[in-house]
């Protein structure tokens, strides 16, 4: 960036004419682009510093690092002497081979460099990885890392071949998104919170559940904002004591939250309030929302079963709407019931819900070598889960909560809800 001279303000006039102080004399100031590039040459002691206004590249880089070395060497024999056909190694008194690098970075002990015969293979394979690009070595390191991680059995589908040219299916990666959210997802877990409440219990909750599930279809959310509410509500009635007045508050102000997070088109807070019947006023649903995010540190990117459930449909060839629709209505059943979500995991009960699905539609076998690849479950793993799934669907269409019921009667979701229940897993409703 170029100096330039600013001028003064002008001065009254004095004597019919207009005086103006002096133009100031131009600062002289260094451009950024040789502020950055300037690198001091590694000298001999008592010598001026050389500027260089090169760019660095490797190779220079490299060059540069054995001119130091030389000089050094040169103005401290005593300590150092050099190798006569190989500028870029240094020999120590006790001989010990050492990795320049590491003698520049830190003090040897007793003073010992590196002693590498360049003539040698070690050499040769020195002289020829300094050749490769730092772009071909990270990209061998990528290859050969993705080929340790993404390893599966040569016999069992590949569910993503179909998205290979899907950039946003991410194919490259999937795999390690889903193990790295197996392994996070206990953060955002709920435990058992229910006797820390002095007045909700489960049977509120359920109702607060109930009414959310009524609104998220009323609103015409995505899924993914229907899940995170419940995970929400769960996760700040687990560390505040909410009255029982203000449950319903705490449930408009988590969903609000997870729709500006998940919804390209938010609900406002006048829609939220409406819907409520006016039970609250705006200023409440804004310090409630204050006092949710507080408590959850802003923490929302949480695995969810919803995050768990895209995944495992896919998994379960052939994945058709109706086996899509089965499974969202057992998963949405489970996350009704507080006992499911305080037992098993996300993942456990996404998965439990494919498995219940596939029982109900007769997909035979039940459980594929496919599913437990992608899942990390067995069968037997699941059969407790998957058991209350389908108590569940058993008892919907008496239950008192009917939003999941009747959300899943309609056409449009293929009427799943109508299927009997998986009588493999439970013969006898109860």
């Amino acid at each position: 960036m170029a100096s330039r001279v600013v001028p003064a303000p002008e001065q009254p006039i004095v004597g019919g004419e207009k005086q103006k102080n002096p133009q100031p004399e131009a600062r002289n100031r260094r451009v950024l682009r040789d502020i950055g590039n300037l690198v001091p040459g590694p000298l001999a002691e008592g010598k001026p510093h050389n500027q260089i206004t090169r760019s660095i590249t490797r190779r220079f880089g490299a060059q540069l690092l054995a001119n130091g070395q030389a000089q050094v060497c040169k103005a401290r024999p005593e300590k150092y002497k050099q190798q006569p056909d190989n500028g870029n190694v240094l020999v120590g008194k006790d001989g010990a081979a050492k990795a320049n690098k590491a003698a520049m970075n830190r003090k040897p002990k007793n003073e010992a460099v590196i002693a590498i015969d360049p003539d040698s293979k070690t050499g040769a394979k020195l002289r020829e990885a300094s050749a490769k690009s730092l772009t071909a070595i990270l990209t061998a390191r990528s290859k050969a890392a993705s080929s340790g991680l993404t390893k599966r059995p040569k016999h069992l589908m590949d569910i993503d071949a179909v998205d290979v040219d899907n950039e946003l299916a991410a194919v490259e990666y999937v795999e390690d998104m889903y193990s790295f959210y197996k392994e996070t997802e206990e953060d955002g877990r709920v435990h058992d919170y229910i006797d820390s409440q002095p007045e909700v219990n489960c049977k509120m909750r359920g109702i607060l559940i109930d009414w959310l599930v009524e609104v998220h279809k009323k609103f015409e959310l995505v899924p993914e904002s229907l899940y995170l509410t419940i995970n929400i509500v769960d996760r700040f009635l687990a560390v505040k004591a909410v009255p029982r007045r203000e449950l319903q508050l705490a449930g408009i102000s988590a969903m609000l939250i997870a729709c500006k997070y998940e919804e390209i088109w938010a609900p406002e807070v006048s829609d939220f309030i409406a819907i409520s019947d006016n039970a609250y006023v705006r200023e409440q649903v804004l310090i409630m929302e204050k006092v949710v995010l507080g408590k959850l540190g802003w923490y929302l990117t949480v695995p969810t079963p919803y995050v768990f459930l895209v995944r495992y449909i896919k998994a379960s060839v052939p994945a058709d709407k109706e086996m899509e629709n089965m499974t969202f209505f057992y998963a949405e059943l489970g996350l009704m019931g507080y006992t499911t979500i305080i037992e098993h995991s996300s993942s456990k009960i996404a998965a439990s819900a494919v498995y219940a699905a596939r029982c109900a539609l007769n997909r035979r076998p039940s459980w594929t070598e496919t599913l437990e690849h992608h899942t990390g479950y067995s069968e037997d793993q699941l059969t407790a889960c998957a058991k209350m799934l389908v108590s569940f669907h058993f008892g919907a269409a008496e239950n008192k909560l009917k939003a999941v019921y009747r959300k899943y009667l309609n056409p449009e979701r293929g009427a799943v809800a109508l299927i009997p229940p998986a009588s493999a897993l439970i013969p006898i409703p109860f």
